[in-house]
């Protein structure tokens, strides 16, 4: 019998089972931790023991440059708040309503010591200790071998570690990391001189030791011939650990796999990379940029040294580990202060603008700069939109695109260009839970893609990003193209247009969400009033620039300062479709701002040729 016949067999009984049952509504599916078993170092190959926590590798690597050195950068990051972050636990609240035993999956990545100290068995993190709470710690990392031995270039150390091991990982993803059981470390340099053993290691200098936490495929819901998405059989392992063939919830690896930042490197000059760097490749490049300084206080001065900053884009949820543990001897508010900026910067480097007046619009080109699509990272709440002012001669605002309501936390989404992901339910997985078609926030259950329009980064190809899992979704790019553009009708006495880019982590709508979902624990109301707390989650303003408009005239398609008989063709070719849509010229047909060139504009054009 064929995977897919086994499947529809297995999960037809458990919806009869669950109809007959007397309900039809949504469902818990009951998913055991076999569905979610993966390759690499499972629970008890490694002693607690073996890998110890961060205040350890402090006495050496801290407290002597908080600018530089490994440990209070770390600290100041979501990499070091991973295990205390109130989003991920209000979001794996709700996903273990919707889907047993998932909390095993998501702590794969976000609390990985529990998976040394045996605490992902449970799934609902209420058993999560001092130790799971490091974070992605120092000792974690720095013991993590390559799955992929590459003789002559992996440490010898390694065979052995991965001979060991009943599943070795073929793939970076997923959280399917390996750990050296003896807890020996790895590092990027050959002349140190710790006081404990290390051995050289070529992977933490590479962007796949990034791959193995920053690619996310739903282990439990697999792409099908027809490329079509589906849950698998119950209470048995993915049929593919390829992370191309499971449902995506984060690509930000791929992204940049297959971009050309990481085949051959782009000159930014000096955007990223840190003190000299022009040409950036890898992960680290962007989000460990080098500085000269001292990884240890005994050790030598380093001009290529890496700082441990692992800024993001989500200076919020620093902002909210702050408030929530405020307090905590374990906190460094100061750190996370230095850590909300850096996220702040990187945030501010990711995109430029170009703006040009076309007639009676602005065309307002947003670029990505950096080496994954923007926004990236965790699909649910994230959002880039452009806001844009028309101002007259005494700077009052004519029209407003894109307006965000502090009060409110609402955004005007009709009016303006948003980049996001959204993902949904089909028709057949709206059966099997009882949730509606659609797009959703129940992110564990999803097998549709319903939108992505987030910019691609230098060296996007259609093809390729679709066979990944990472395709654009209601919105075309060209292969090579790294921006957008979009156009915003002027009203006719602007002077002055003001454009900026903004960036937000999560939305009201997913934060309410969140916390009206959840009917298990206090996390989703704790978030909340966080959120209530820290500004709503206010938009990063991330680029901005103006344009001082020219005069016009609203009809004269050809620019040549007349409404006269040569313009009418540009109506014709202009009037079955939006102004965006249309020839050049196009811009200057919509009379009445409604971005579609329709018999009213023609009536104003009339009106504008005879001069009544």
């Amino acid at each position: 019998m064929r995977y897919g016949e086994v499947a529809r067999k297995v999960w037809s009984s458990w919806i009869l089972g669950s109809w007959f049952g007397g309900a039809a509504t949504a469902q818990l599916v009951p998913m055991t931790m076999e569905d979610f078993h993966l390759s690499g170092t499972q629970i008890g190959d490694v002693s607690a023991e073996a890998v110890t926590t961060s205040d350890n590798c402090m006495a050496c690597h801290g407290n002597f440059d908080a600018a530089n050195e490994p440990y209070n950068t770390w600290r100041g990051s979501l990499m070091g708040q991973a295990g205390r972050d109130p989003l991920f636990y209000a979001q794996m609240a709700t996903a273990n309503q919707d889907v047993a035993n998932v909390g095993y999956f998501c702590m794969r990545c976000h609390v990985p010591m529990s998976f040394v100290t045996g605490q992902a068995y449970e799934v609902d993190g209420s058993t999560l200790d001092a130790a799971d709470r490091d974070g992605v710690n120092c000792h974690f990392c720095h013991s993590m071998v390559d799955p992929i031995y590459r003789p002559g270039v992996s440490p010898p150390e390694d065979e052995a570690v991965l001979a060991g091991l009943a599943d070795v990982p073929a793939y970076y993803g997923n959280s399917m990391f390996v750990l050296d059981p003896t807890g020996l470390r790895r590092g990027p340099y050959g002349d140190a001189s710790p006081p404990h053993t290390f051995v050289q290691a070529d992977f933490l200098r590479r962007g796949d030791v990034c791959g193995t936490c920053h690619d996310v495929g739903n282990a439990a819901v697999t792409r099908q011939p027809d490329g079509a998405y589906r849950y698998n059989n119950l209470n048995e392992a993915t049929p593919t650990e390829d992370l191309a063939d499971q449902f995506p919830l984060e690509r930000t690896y791929t992204e940049w796999k297959l971009s050309a930042f990481a085949n051959g490197g782009v000159d930014l000059g000096g955007r990223f990379g840190g003190d000299g760097a022009s040409v950036v490749s890898t992960c680290g490049d962007c989000h460990m940029p080098r500085t000269t300084a001292r990884g240890c206080f005994f050790g030598p001065q380093r001009d290529d040294l890496a700082r441990h900053d692992f800024a993001g884009a989500s200076s919020w949820v620093l902002q909210i580990i702050a408030r929530h543990y405020q307090g905590d001897p374990e906190v460094d508010q100061a750190a996370l202060a230095a850590g909300q900026a850096k996220a702040v910067s990187m945030v501010q480097r990711a995109a430029s603008l170009e703006l040009e007046q076309q007639c009676g619009s602005v065309r307002v080109r947003v670029i990505n700069e950096s080496g994954h699509k923007i926004p990236t990272g965790h699909i649910e709440g994230r959002r880039i939109w452009v806001n844009v002012k028309c101002l007259d001669g005494s700077s009052a605002v004519l029209r407003e695109y894109g307006h965000h309501d502090a009060a409110t936390a609402e955004l005007d989404e009709a009016s303006t260009t948003i980049y996001e992901m959204h993902v949904g339910l089909s028709e057949y997985a709206s059966f099997i839970t009882g949730y509606p078609a659609g797009v959703t926030t129940h992110m564990a259950l999803a097998d549709v893609i319903e939108k992505d329009t987030r910019i691609p980064p230098r060296g996007f190809h259609n093809a390729a990003y679709a066979a990944a899992g990472a395709p654009a979704v209601g919105i075309e790019y060209a292969d090579g193209q790294y921006w957008h553009d979009s156009h915003f009708w002027i009203p006719n006495d602007t002077e002055r247009i003001e454009v900026t880019v903004n960036y937000q982590t999560v939305t009201r709508h997913y934060i309410e969400a969140l916390r009206d979902a959840n009917v298990t624990n206090d996390w989703g109301d704790t978030l909340y009033q966080l959120w209530l707390d820290t500004e709503k989650g206010a938009p990063v303003p991330m680029v901005s620039a103006e344009l001082v408009v020219e005069r016009f005239q609203r009809g004269d398609a050809d620019g040549d300062g007349r409404v006269e008989v040569g313009d009418h063709a540009h109506y014709v070719q202009c009037r079955t479709g939006p102004a965006a849509g249309g020839s050049t010229g196009c811009e200057c047909m919509d009379f009445d701002g409604d971005a579609d060139i329709d018999l009213d504009d023609f009536r104003a054009f009339q009106a504008a040729f005879t001069g009544s």
